[in-house]
């Protein structure tokens, strides 16, 4: 909530100090261009009048500009307040706060109103969120997204490794010999196995020998 709040007063703080600082920036630009801008800066006692002049009537007349769209607001507030704070310092500081008395008032206020701006931002409802903003979002959302860390394996002691586990050996009949079959045993006779049926049946013992 808070935050929206915050949009909302920025967007209407940027398009009235954005349309105060045209105006100034055109009046300047069409009233006596760049040579009688120069002229009123050098008789106020401001100086470098020229280059001063160019950078004030640059400033306020595309920095209200961009303002107004809410780009590069950062920077651009900076630069307002820099203007002000020149026009502070070498003209109106001396005349005392009424702007009536040719005092600091109406600087004052923009000055820190441009400085206000660009700490906080020209909020979400501006051309440097939609160009930047979200990119920022999502890196800030991954910076503090929690660290990965792996499943901890099962290491009790009743688990067994299967290094551990043995196979039972095969049956006897079922072993190869453990080398091969040499001539003597070839030539050794073999014990014959007559089939079950075949096998003669003792005499009984109540019959007479023949």
């Amino acid at each position: 909530m808070r935050r929206s709040l915050y949009d909302l007063a920025a967007l209407i703080a940027r398009i009235v100090l954005g349309a105060i600082f045209v105006v100034h920036g055109w009046q300047k630009l069409n009233t006596g261009g760049l040579d009688g801008t120069a002229a009123m800066f050098g008789s106020a006692g401001v100086p470098m009048p020229r280059i001063s002049a160019g950078f004030a009537m640059a400033v306020e007349l595309g920095g209200g500009i961009l303002l107004i769209l809410g780009l590069l607001t950062p920077l651009v507030g900076l630069l307002l307040a820099a203007d002000m704070l020149g026009a502070f310092i070498f003209v109106h500081s001396r005349n005392g706060l009424l702007i009536a008395e040719g005092g600091f008032e109406l600087v004052g206020a923009l000055g820190s109103a441009a400085l206000l701006l660009a700490a906080g931002g020209a909020g979400r409802i501006s051309l440097d969120h939609l160009l930047f903003g979200r990119r920022r979002e999502r890196r800030r959302g991954r910076e503090n997204a929690p660290a990965y860390v792996p499943p901890i394996q099962d290491e009790s002691p009743s688990r067994i490794p299967p290094t551990a586990v043995q196979q039972r050996p095969p049956a006897s009949e079922d072993v190869a010999p453990s080398h091969p079959p040499t001539p003597e045993d070839a030539t050794q006779p073999q014990p014959s196995i007559e089939p079950e049926g075949t096998r003669p049946k003792p005499p009984d013992a109540g019959t007479p020998p023949l």
